[in-house]
């Protein structure tokens, strides 16, 4: 059984993680899967905005896989949060936008995997948390350094020592989490979302993509620097040129990634 389905349409790669039996658990095969199908993504596909789901009604990813984790020692322990805050940092310097469509649980590693994505959007049933503390652990996939960004210190603190979980409405109230909708609407919704950024030029999305997560992790100054750049590196391009003159000219730009 494939750990993680694969569907094309349009530019738009939807990828489901595929061990319902265990709420979409992470272990190390998953990861090391997903890992593979991203740079098989980049390097084989036009692929131009990924979706990622869980298979099911339950959970986007439930966490890590317990009953893996249960036998590791420390070393085997360093090697796997290693993996997966590898996974997830590639995730969130992806060149093409990564959506998390969360469907039911997203606690742990999978609320990891869910920050890392550049875009956040959750079903009316699904739960957030870091509820690692309960079993004597933290965060290992980044979740103590993410949240805190996303959220803030203060809530980021509560959620990760206090290990408690809060529903899709509140994630959205704190700003973890972009949109929430009905369950059957949630995939309709992270496509249409998809097919509005394919509309735009590839290649300064991508360029925003880097800007921004340059930006949060430096001062404002230094940002605004690595903005200008990136946004004067734009006109060397055709597409820039192609997305100028269509507006001049009062027509949709056909813009080739080049």
């Amino acid at each position: 059984m494939d750990l993680i389905l694969k569907k094309i349409e349009k530019d738009i790669c939807t990828l489901t993680i595929n061990r319902p039996e265990q709420y979409n658990a992470l272990n190390i095969e998953v990861l090391t899967e997903l890992d593979s199908i991203l740079n098989w993504i980049l390097e084989e596909t036009t692929v131009r905005v990924v979706i990622i789901t869980g298979n099911g009604k339950k959970a986007f990813i439930a966490g890590a896989d317990i009953q893996a984790m249960n036998k590791m020692d420390g070393k085997e322990a360093e090697v796997f949060s290693k993996i997966g805050q590898d996974l997830t940092m590639k995730i969130e310097e992806f060149k093409i936008p990564i959506i998390a469509a969360v469907n039911g649980f997203a606690l742990g590693g999978g609320c990891e995997f869910a920050m890392a994505c550049h875009i956040r959007y959750a079903s009316e049933n699904a739960v957030f948390g870091q509820p690692e503390v309960g079993l004597g652990l933290i965060a290992g996939f980044g979740g103590t350094q993410r949240l805190p960004r996303l959220v803030g210190k203060g809530l980021a603190m509560e959620l990760l020592i206090s290990g408690k979980n809060i529903n899709a409405h509140e994630a959205c109230r704190i700003g973890l989490v972009n949109k929430v909708f009905p369950l059957n609407e949630l995939i309709p919704a992270a496509e249409k979302l998809a097919f509005s950024i394919l509309k735009n030029g590839p290649l300064a999305v991508t360029a925003t993509i880097n800007a921004v997560n340059f930006g949060v992790n430096t001062s404002l100054g230094i940002g605004l620097t690595y903005e200008q750049k990136e946004f004067a590196n734009l006109f060397k391009s055709l597409d820039t040129k192609e997305g100028l003159l269509a507006f001049v000219e009062k027509r949709s730009p056909k813009f080739t990634g080049k």
